[in-house]
Order: C-alpha cells, then structure tokens, then sequence
C-alpha cells in the first residue's frame, strides 16, 4: 500500500501508471468505518487500482467546533485499509497542499439542489463538498468515484457536478452500511457514549416504520408522525424530516405512483449530529 501526500509525489505515480485501465476514487474524510471499508471493497473489485483520499475539508463545516472535534485516526485507517488490499494508493495532503493559497470555497450552482435539507441547515455546506471533490477529481481523473447513500443529498449533488463541469467519472451511489441496532455508520458515531449510541438505533427503527405508514398515508401525515415519535424520546432531538423526490430533492406535496421518494432526516444526539434516509 502506497502512501502519498502531495499533489507532485500523485502526478509522479499517476504518470507512471498511463497504462492502468480503470481507476477507483472513495474520497473521505477519514475515521474509517465499515461503511467506507464497502466503498473500498467494491472499488477494488470494479477497478485495476484504487485510490483512497483522507482528508477533513475544512471549507465543508459551519461549525467550527464540529471541525475541531471530527476524529483523526491516519494510522488505523491505514490498517484497515491494509486488510482490504495491498493495492490501494492513499492520498492524504494537508490542507495547504489541497487548497493553496486562501483555504475558501467555489460557489456553485447546483440547480436548487444545495437549498433544501442540509442546505438549510448548514449554509455554505455543499459549495465546501463541490469544491473538494472536484479538486479530487481533476488531481486524480478517476474512471469512477465511490460516494455512500447515507448522504443521499450529497451524491445527487455530486452527479450533478460531474454533469455541469463534464468531467469523465461515472459516479456511483453505494447502499447505506449499519450497526447492529440500526444507526447509520458514521464517523461521528465514535463521539457518542454507549447509552446514546445504542438509543440512536431509534432514528432507523422511526425511518422504518415511517416507510411503512408512507403506503397508505399522505407524505404529511408521515412527517408530522415523525416529529411527534421524537417530540416523545427524551434523549434525541430531531432537527428536521423531510419526505422529497430522490432526483430533484423537492418536499413532496401529493404523492405521484410514477416518481421515487426517499424520506430525509437529522437528528441530534446530546451534541453529535447524525442524518440518514431511507428509500420509500
């Protein structure tokens, strides 16, 4: 397994790797987890090589505490990343190695994309994801970029970058991975105790039940459903859920039998937050 750390030493191994068919890219931010290890494993079988970026991009937090706190974990991610395969390349620079110069943000345009959900929420969020994935994948060209389901939002705005800037990656989604009690893998999940953790697992059993209901009740109905199971838990505070179409992310008003829905969530547990969906 190759190490790298700056944009000269990639464009040197890249350059002496022309004749590779097909290259793999899973870009994150680190603190690995069996959600990320899926990506990896599904790259490696799809790809002649694969790399892997640890990088936690600062232009992608509103909130600097939360910067401050996302864990940082290089050698353990290298071990697990070891047991997948000797063939992975690791990419992980510094952030003036990244971004050089002003450590700030492209701003796109996402076509509505970035405004609803997390974009609500957490301003300037998707213009800091753009502009580090694109950087990715104009340093790395790979033939397909890996991204996980659980930010659902952030793959469909992904696609839509690689559609508006015609770079030549296919981009693919990759299902949800979970813990045994049904919380979405996450890095920050590391940040919960173990009674929150395990009363996290209440955000899915609530995404499942919901799905259910969405069969014979109105997307409001289900919403308003939602708010009141977490109005009653005592130990998790929901931010927001929303029921939206999957391709423009548009708040369903009247279901239509001919479009896909997926319902959208963030919760806070204590001081970690944590977002997940599920397909209706």
């Amino acid at each position: 397994m190759q190490l790298i750390s700056t944009k000269k030493e990639l464009k040197s191994y890249l350059d002496s790797h022309k004749k590779t068919k097909s290259i793999g890219l899973v870009p994150t931010m680190g603190a690995l987890h069996m959600g990320h290890i899926s990506l990896v494993k599904k790259s490696v079988e799809e790809n002649e090589l694969t790399f892997v970026s640890i990088f936690v991009n600062p232009t992608q937090f509103n909130n600097k505490e939360d910067l401050d706190k996302y864990p940082s974990t290089l050698e353990a991610d290298l071990n697990l990343l070891q047991a997948v395969s000797n063939d992975i390349v690791v990419f992980a620079p510094s952030a003036s190695e990244i971004y050089s110069g002003e450590i700030t943000s492209k701003t796109y345009d996402f076509e509505g994309l970035e405004n609803v959900m997390e974009g609500e929420f957490r301003k300037g969020h998707f213009d800091g994801v753009g502009t580090i994935v694109e950087k990715l994948l104009r340093i790395i060209s790979p033939t397909r970029a890996y991204f996980g389901e659980k930010d659902f939002q952030q793959l469909q705005i992904i696609k839509k970058l690689v559609e508006n800037t015609n770079l030549p990656v296919e981009i693919i989604g990759c299902p949800i991975v979970r813990e045994a009690n049904g919380l979405a893998m996450s890095s920050r999940n590391e940040r919960l105790d173990t009674e929150l953790r395990q009363e996290a697992g209440f955000i899915y059993k609530t995404l499942k039940a919901a799905k259910q209901k969405f069969g014979t009740k109105s997307a409001n109905f289900v919403v308003d459903w939602v708010k009141k199971q977490f109005n009653a838990h005592p130990k998790l505070n929901l931010e927001y859920v929303k029921i939206a179409d999957t391709d423009q992310l548009k708040p369903v008003k009247r279901k239509n039998r001919k479009v896909k829905y997926r319902a959208f969530i963030a919760v806070y547990a204590g001081d970690v937050r944590l977002i997940d969906n599920i397909a209706l």
